[in-house]
């Protein structure tokens, strides 16, 4: 007769693995999916890639908005690397295993990157604001030691957010029979559903977060956006309202690029459970792809050092 104990391990049920999908539906197609994807990746990794060689390599770059810029780079790439190999693997070579601990360590990066890439959005309004408000003022405001000071608050406030979340997964029962997940890595909402358990601490948490980066991170960026527009409107020249505006518009960009398609998941994960399954993958991989990829071609038609930076980077290694 088995022991209290046996009993309690054997009703608690973790899976060793879960199985990933790539595009709902169209699992016969995935080869010819992969080629896109493929593309997006390398055009994500290279454009920001360039980016950080170009801040690095050419002395005049080396300014608070520029050093951000790089921040949102590297932010990038991370993403990037974060889906790339399971959705590769899913598309090429059919691989849709994922082991139960690999899952959590991928999902705790990617929503790190997010709320990091969400941060660097943020500190990049505050460089703006600066900037045109008070331009006189504006590199003994952002000193070398300020910007790293904000980086490293960055990454502390990504990793303290998301700390807990992989421990409130794991103290969860999961069903046996609920191991396939809706995309081709480990989302948050996804691999919380698949517990045969109440997962309203889960739940609620995953709301904290949000709200706590994203949506404080969406309402300053407005606030600033704000200050700067009352400021400009106070230019007496129209040629210095305009000048001025310019050097908002990437990072404007930048900001619809990212967060439109962050609160379309949201709202989808949260009302829209009775779509189909590829409208759920389709957002999640704009969300995940799209932002890297678009960044590096924003920032390089919009401003013209960095398009010249980024050439000069290409010729010398067309030359070496």
């Amino acid at each position: 007769m088995l022991s209290s104990h046996s009993y309690i391990n054997i009703s608690f049920f973790q899976p060793a693995s879960f199985l990933m999908i790539g595009i709902p539906g169209l699992e016969a197609a995935h080869g010819w999916i992969s080629i896109p994807f493929s593309c997006m990746y390398t055009a994500a990794l290279t454009g920001n890639c360039l980016i950080l060689l170009a801040v690095r390599r050419t002395p005049s770059l080396h300014q608070p908005m520029y050093y951000f810029l790089s921040m949102l780079a590297l932010t990038d790439v991370g993403l990037t690397l974060s889906t790339m190999p399971t959705t590769l693997a899913v598309l090429w070579f059919d691989h849709r295993l994922i082991a139960f601990n690999a899952c959590l360590v991928q999902m705790f990066f990617l929503h790190s990157f997010s709320v990091v890439e969400s941060s660097v959005l943020l500190a990049m309004s505050f460089d703006r604001f600066v900037a045109i408000s008070n331009p006189l003022r504006y590199a003994a405001v952002l000193t070398n030691n300020v910007i790293i000071r904000i980086g490293l608050a960055i990454v502390a406030r990504a990793m303290l957010s998301l700390f807990p979340v992989p421990f409130l997964l794991k103290r969860l029962n999961f069903c046996p029979n609920k191991i396939l997940l809706s995309h081709s890595f480990c989302f948050h909402p996804d691999v919380m559903r698949r517990a045969c358990a109440d997962i309203t601490i889960n739940i609620c948490y995953g709301l904290y977060v949000v709200v706590s980066t994203g949506g404080i991170d969406s309402l300053l960026i407005i606030l600033s956006y704000s200050l700067i527009l009352r400021t400009v409107l106070g230019l007496a020249s129209p040629r210095e309202r305009i000048r001025a505006l310019n050097t908002c518009v990437s990072h404007i960009l930048a900001v619809f690029v990212f967060f439109i398609p962050v609160i379309t998941m949201s709202m989808i994960h949260r009302f829209g459970r009775h779509l189909p399954q590829i409208v759920h993958a389709l957002i999640a991989y704009v969300y995940l792809v799209v932002p890297p990829v678009l960044n590096p071609i924003i920032y390089s038609v919009k401003s013209k050092p960095i398009r010249e930076a980024m050439l000069r980077v290409l010729r010398e290694k067309g030359q070496g």
